[in-house]
């Protein structure tokens, strides 16, 4: 049975629907940093990308641009965006270093240190085997098929520096494809902490093609309505990161 239509694809707001949602009253500035931190975090703008104006980041978020602008400056205090002027500004996302400084490696770790990875790893399988699974059961729209083809068409063209970001919007569309809102929200924040671990590790060019086999194999099965081989191929490859990072991390 197919689910109703999902938004359209390429547009910003669209990768921005699964984490952006209105803050709860007595901690709209804390909140709306975690979501923008999330954003950021998740690669959902990319960088040197815009983000979405202060009016439609305010009406999403549901605080005053007072506060939006607030959170706005801790984050470019940080480094992570900058604001520029005139007819074609905005706030934009600051690239990142290809290579890490040692201070940015340092304190990647220390964000990790206190985080239970087994617990992550096993929380994300169940996320994502059962979002796979739950795609393949329902079926999807011919726009939602054509959502998972785009992202997947993206991570195979994707320079490796790119990849991490366009294989989290995968994974993300999947989840968002589910059509769980629940889902989705918890597997954006895992797939955060997620990106953090990945960002301690190198990237590896046998793994990645591995995992885009994996992925070209888990979008036909999606698309095929063939539940099991959905889920089992979405375990084997939730287990290939999980390895990795173990190998490093543990």
């Amino acid at each position: 049975m197919a689910k109703k239509d999902a938004p359209k694809s390429g547009e910003p707001a669209d990768r921005l629907t699964p984490v952006l949602r209105p803050v709860r009253a007595g901690n709209g500035f804390e909140e709306a940093l975690e979501q923008i931190m999330q954003v950021l975090r998740l690669g959902l703008v990319a960088a040197g990308e815009r983000l979405p104006a202060e009016r439609e980041l305010a009406q999403r978020l549901r605080i005053s641009r007072v506060t939006l602008r607030e959170v706005l400056k801790v984050l470019g205090d940080q480094g992570l965006v900058e604001s520029r002027r005139g007819r074609y500004g905005g706030t934009f996302v600051v690239p990142r270093p290809d290579t890490p400084a040692q201070g940015v490696e340092e304190e990647l770790r220390r964000r990790v240190a206190g985080v239970d990875i087994e617990d992550v790893l096993r929380f994300r399988e169940v996320l994502e085997v059962g979002a796979a699974g739950l795609c393949a059961a329902q079926g999807l729209t011919e726009d939602g098929a054509a959502r998972l083809r785009t992202a997947l068409a993206a991570t195979h063209d994707a320079p490796l520096g790119d990849y991490r970001r366009l294989d989290t919007l995968l994974h993300l569309t999947l989840a968002e494809l589910s059509g769980s809102a629940r889902l989705t929200e918890s597997y954006a924040s895992v797939r955060a902490t997620v990106n953090d671990l990945l960002d301690c590790i190198p990237l590896l060019v046998r793994n990645l093609e591995h995992s885009q086999q994996q992925h070209t194999a888990l979008v036909a099965a999606v698309l095929a309505g063939e539940v099991d081989t959905a889920r089992a191929v979405m375990g084997e490859h939730c287990d290939g990161t999980a390895a990795l990072l173990r190998g490093f991390l543990a």
